[in-house]
């Protein structure tokens, strides 16, 4: 699990979630009060801080499965679904109870993390 592992997982997870927002898009809006009109599809800064911090994360994922001792392709998986699913979405949870957001943002903005982070896992302990 190298440099080169974590660059790879970020771009997975990253182009899952470019995915993922593609499918659940036109909800995800609503749920978050945007519509196609306030959206600036053509300023960068989003897409760019969204990847870096994809980034870190890939590469604190890598540190947690290194000192884990996690070793293969399905431990891998099955921790960073883990990390996503009962670290990350609880707090994305948290977030939108408190800022009293439309509750369907938990799932929509849930699911990246945990699927995301299974991504990761399984690409860093392959590469």
């Amino acid at each position: 699990m190298g440099f080169l592992s974590v660059i790879v997982a970020a771009v997975a997870a990253w182009v899952f979630g470019a995915i993922w927002y593609g499918v659940v898009g036109k909800q995800w809006m609503a749920a978050s009060g945007l519509t196609e009109e306030t959206v600036n599809r053509k300023d960068p800064a989003p897409y760019i801080v969204s990847f870096l911090c994809t980034l870190l994360v890939a590469g604190m994922t890598r540190h947690v499965l290194a000192t884990s001792g996690v070793d293969t392709v399905g431990k891998g998986i099955l921790t960073g679904l883990g990390l996503g699913l009962f670290v990350a979405a609880p707090w994305i949870a948290t977030n939108v109870m408190f800022a009293q957001r439309d509750r369907g943002l938990i799932w929509m903005d849930g699911v990246y993390p945990t699927i995301g982070m299974a991504l990761m896992g399984g690409i860093l302990t392959l590469l």
